[in-house]
């Protein structure tokens, strides 16, 4: 790697070349730079806008599940049986999803031999267990904190070969000449030079999913993504519609998933004048009926809208609240549902089996979520909540981004030399096989790195050709800077207001008329984003810059969602509102909703900035490989080019 000062409009900049660098310090991003570094690929760098920020590092579950390959017992797997669940979440490219099945006995035994824990049975198996859309126990944990513990462990690799990190640097700028792609330019509050340069031949692009776009989001405060900056280079978006949703508590923010529901806690709502309820067990009148929707909403987590007569019901009525209501929800663990013993042989047959086998058919919801589940309890003691005294505040959150950036089966963007890799990477469709993303971020990393490896080695071109070729880009996003420094603040206010309104326009309940002037309020900021946007701090310039990448963002996810409702209906985790739709009993119109057809599942939508403006069109899906081969024909090309083309 070199290093050079170089002086652009007046100021210093600091640029560094070398082959590749990888965006991001989270699972992937880790993963992607120890596998080059393994694979002779050493003029290589990490930059992250904190090591200990990203949602790898700060997220979690009851029991957070990694999705693999079948390693015990005699249950019948096979790469090809694990590629076509992937493949039929719908909107999924059959390619990827079969190379996500092959790599993944590779990468999670990798993890293994680093030294993350997953439990195995006296004689050795990787037990597994079944998670949603699983057809073969292919899960596994290590607890609450498995990608924690999975990003400390690569990290420690990391260390170990002394790959350099830029810590404390944040991504305005991917560079670009033509459709290739010539590095990145950062912002650093902190460094001596405030303005860096990246001038590489490969960016391994793991920045995690757009995560702050949302108000209301479990994913951690640290971890903002950088999605906007990629799109605004012009990569490609695909599946931009597909989210995941669902029951998070807010402080800390946690999915309240498994044996949070499982136990039966109270869902109180709480308006501004103090005046408490207990609205599921009201909407529901039928109080079995009520509990044992509580008790699927566990194993049943993400909102789903096939599920809208069942335990997603659940979502909606919370959303009511929240959202519609102003409202704040909470769980009380301390008492039992109307105030009461739960009448366990009244509810549906898998709870009654599910509480009793487990021997908690007592006490209240405290003392059978200790009783089943410990860890889960301590885990929001250790965070400072007790759940034996105090209320827990959730709402329906923003929990995964199954779309993101366009990718080749090689990781690859349409725009070259650029790996969108982790959850930035839109490798899943509408439905996942829970856990199947940590799978994707350790399979995606590694087969960015091997593709570098072979095609991408050498050094990058000058210095100067990078200030000629992206002097437009670069000197842009120097001028933000200077446009928006000042003598107040306002930053984080306007971060707020455009949160809020992504929230109530593009969450899981999405209205035409909402997200058109959602629309049209993200294009009167940017147009005039200097005028509105005041920094007068070094690190209010760097919310600056987050908040311009967010509605960049935001109106890209917003486009593919109007493109979207223009020919579909509601699937997966987004309620598409329609007046014609089917309304759940007691419900406002608002969600009303229809279906959608099998058809656009077959294909995948992808959403592209050009000239400030985000173009939707859609392609077939690319079909399920056959795969496999004869050996000796596969062993040739293996000698002969790693099978790397």
């Amino acid at each position: 790697m070199e290093h050079s000062i170089q002086t652009i409009n007046g100021e210093q900049v600091a640029v560094y070349s070398l082959n590749t660098v990888v965006v991001g310090s989270g699972a992937a991003g880790l993963n992607a730079a120890d596998t080059l570094y393994q694979l002779g690929q050493t003029d290589i760098a990490i930059v992250t806008n904190g090591i200990n920020r990203g949602t790898s590092r700060n997220t979690g579950s009851d029991k957070q599940t990694y999705y693999k390959l079948s390693l015990s017992g005699n249950c019948p797997d096979s790469v090809g049986a694990m590629a076509k669940d992937l493949f039929a979440g719908g909107c999924v490219d059959g390619d990827i999803a079969l190379c996500e099945a092959a790599l993944s006995a590779k990468s999670f035994l990798k993890l293994c031999a680093i030294g993350v824990d997953f439990p195995t049975n006296r004689y050795g198996e990787y037990v597994g267990y079944q998670t949603d859309h699983d057809t073969a126990g292919r899960a596994t944990s290590v607890g609450p904190l498995t990608s924690h513990f999975m990003t400390l462990q690569l990290e420690q690799e990391v260390v170990k070969k002394n790959i350099p990190v830029f810590d404390g640097y944040q991504i305005v700028a991917v560079l670009k000449e033509g459709d290739r792609v010539r590095g990145i330019m950062t912002y650093s509050p902190t460094a001596k030079e405030r303005f860096a340069l990246f001038n590489c031949k490969n960016v391994i692009y793991a920045t995690g999913g757009p995560a702050g776009m949302y108000a209301l989001s479990v994913f951690p405060e640290s971890q903002m993504g950088a999605t906007g900056a990629a799109l605004e280079a012009g990569v490609k978006g695909r599946n931009l519609t597909e989210w995941q949703f669902g029951l998070a508590s807010l402080a800390p923010r946690w999915n309240v998933s498994g044996t949070y529901m499982q136990v039966l806690p109270r869902f109180v709502s709480i308006d501004s004048d103090g005046v408490q309820r207990e609205f599921i067990t009201d909407y529901y009148k039928d109080d079995a009926k009520a509990l044992s929707m509580i008790f699927k909403k566990g194993y049943q987590w993400p909102f789903d809208v096939r599920k809208i007569d069942g335990s997603s019901l659940i979502d909606l009525l919370v959303y009511q609240e929240t959202v519609l209501f102003g409202r704040k929800v909470y769980l009380d663990f301390t008492r039992n549902p109307l105030d009461r013993l739960p009448d366990f042989d009244s509810l549906e047959q898998e709870a009654t089996d599910y509480l009793r086998s487990a021997g908690a058919d007592f006490g209240t919801p405290i003392d059978r979520l200790i009783h089943m589940n410990e860890p889960a309890y301590t885990l929001y003691l250790d965070k400072g909540v007790d759940l034996k005294t105090d209320l827990l505040e959730v709402a329906v959150c923003a929990q995964h981004n199954n779309g993101g950036l366009e990718i080749d089966l090689w990781w690859q963007s349409n725009l070259q030399g650029f790996f969108p890799c982790g959850e930035v990477a839109g490798s899943h469709g509408v439905f996942r096989p829970g856990g199947s993303a940590l799978n994707a971020g350790q399979v995606g990393s590694t087969r960015a790195a091997q593709y570098i490896a072979a095609k991408g080695s050498g050094e990058p071109a000058s210095v100067d050709s990078l200030l000629t070729a992206c002097k437009a880009a670069i000197e842009a996003k120097m001028e933000l800077a200077n446009g928006v420094a000042g003598n107040t603040s306002n930053t984080w206010e306007q971060i707020t207001v455009a949160r809020n309104r992504m929230t109530k326009a593009g969450g899981c309940v999405r209205n035409r008329q909402q997200m058109e002037e959602a629309v049209k309020e993200i294009d009167q900021l940017l147009g005039n984003f200097t005028a509105n946007v005041h920094a007068n701090t070094a690190q209010g310039i760097s919310e600056a810059y987050y908040l311009y990448d967010m509605l960049i963002c935001q109106k890209g996810y917003l486009t593919a969602m109007l493109a979207f409702g223009k020919v579909g209906d509601s699937r997966g985790s987004a309620l598409y509102s329609r007046e014609d739709g089917v309304i759940p009993q007691g419900l406002p119109a608002l969600f009303g909703y229809k279906l959608d057809g099998e058809e656009n599942t077959k294909v995948i939508q992808e959403t592209q900035y050009q000239n400030g403006e985000f173009l939707c069109t859609t392609r077939p899906v690319r079909p399920l490989p056959e795969g496999g081969g004869f050996f000796e024909n596969v062993w040739k090309d293996y000698r002969q080019n790693k099978n790397v083309y």
